[in-house]
């Protein structure tokens, strides 16, 4: 029997979940589930994806939970495993990403469904690389500490799809750097995301002075961070995002 009450703590799983749809089964998702914003707020919230409400997750008795080794705690997550039926995602390759989608839409009975996100994305995404650029780009993703996604996450293979060299990719996961750090990478571009830290126009001069010669950028992290089916709007955000670096219209 299908699962009839789905709790999803990933955002881009939460988004995949209603693109595939499902709508009723959906009982409890987190407070940065926000997509679709029509329908997450009929939802109950169980908290932040670190932050877990556990009284509140036991009143909705899921039959199935969602979850991610990289957004929720390794504690919270083993205590649900002893209580419920946990899902838990691995993703930092888009291969990875694909074949998450496929496997959620396995599980929640949407094979054909998920099939058909799976193979767009393999379409666009492809397209998405037919143009390669060599930049070298510093990702950052947090101020104060200054942190940036190196080698061994999704960000990493998202630049690599959108033809961008990780100006860090000698380091992995997610390490502080330095502003002497930034400026031995000596990067091209640097991207300011627009999460998991709000960076916004007012950042630009900071990181402008760190590296003059650097071009430094905002961008949309969702679209760079988000493995679900948010990524079928990241072929064209990519490929408008290389043609503005190159001056085209």
């Amino acid at each position: 029997m299908p699962f009839q009450r789905i709790i999803s703590l990933v955002p881009s799983i939460t988004e995949l979940l209603f693109d595939l749809g499902l709508d009723e089964e959906i009982v409890g998702l987190t407070k940065f589930c926000i997509y679709p914003a029509d329908k997450v707020t009929h939802k109950t919230v169980v908290g932040g994806t670190k932050t877990l409400k556990f009284n509140e997750i036991q009143e909705l008795r899921p039959d199935l939970i969602i979850a991610s080794k990289e957004e929720n705690t390794r504690e919270q997550i083993e205590e649900l495993q002893r209580h419920y039926v946990v899902h838990l995602t691995d993703v930092t390759t888009l291969a990875d990403a694909l074949a998450m989608i496929r496997e959620v839409g396995a599980l929640v009975g949407k094979n054909q469904e998920a099939e058909t996100i799976a193979q767009q994305l393999e379409k666009t995404l492809r397209s998405a690389t037919s143009d390669v650029a060599t930049e070298r780009v510093a990702y950052f993703i947090w101020r104060n500490p200054y942190m940036v996604a190196a080698s061994d996450t999704f960000i990493d293979a998202m630049l690599n799809v959108a033809g961008f060299q990780n100006a860090f990719s000698t380091q992995t996961r997610y390490p502080e750097v330095t502003i002497e750090d930034l400026q031995a990478s000596q990067p091209d571009l640097i991207f300011l995301s627009s999460e998991p830290y709000p960076f916004t126009e007012k950042h630009v001069a900071e990181f402008q002075a760190i590296c003059p010669t650097a071009r430094v950028m905002l961008v949309d992290g969702e679209l760079f961070s988000w493995y679900g089916s948010r990524l079928l709007r990241s072929s064209d955000y990519f490929r408008n995002l290389r043609n503005e670096i190159a001056g085209l219209p």
